[in-house]
């Protein structure tokens, strides 16, 4: 049972199991969580993201040992995380929402420095999870110069 429920999570309820970009798949997984996440209070939204990160950490460094490989690319509760560090400090609508989206894939898949470093060097789920983060902080940062600056995403 541990083991369907450590999958399941990983592979955001199958998504990471898609033959075409399971990373995109998996991120699409956290549009419904971070519309859940933006009904709460910003400070209390904080929280159950920091929470879910960490919760992440843990369901992906599990799901490693499972797979037999480092950072599998059906594993995506990392993807799922890292767009909902992006969207954190933002209303989510359509255009917000789709922004987000497009910038958390451009930078995950970029991986500027210190995205890439993060994933190398940090252990097990960290290095996982960590790199992803990191590509939400900066899809975080763009997005909301974004909408300060233009006010019409």
């Amino acid at each position: 049972m541990k083991e369907f429920c450590i999958k399941s999570l990983a592979t955001g309820l199958g998504a990471g199991l898609s033959p075409y970009a399971p990373g995109t798949a998996g991120t699409i997984m956290g549009i419904p969580l971070c519309l859940l996440f933006s009904l709460l209070t910003p400070e209390l939204s904080l929280l159950s993201v920091i929470a879910f990160c960490f919760f992440a950490v843990y369901v992906s460094g599990e799901a490693e040992i499972l797979y037999g490989e480092k950072d599998s690319q059906k594993i995506v509760i990392d993807e799922i995380s890292g767009y909902l560090v992006a969207m954190l400090f933002v209303h989510p609508s359509a255009g917000t929402l789709a922004a987000g989206f497009f910038l958390f894939r451009l930078f995950d898949i970029l991986k500027p420095f210190p995205v890439r470093l993060l994933e190398q060097r940090l252990p097990r789920g960290y290095g996982v999870v960590g790199d992803d983060v990191m590509a939400g902080i900066y899809s975080g940062v763009f997005l909301r110069l974004a909408v300060l600056l233009s006010g019409a995403i």
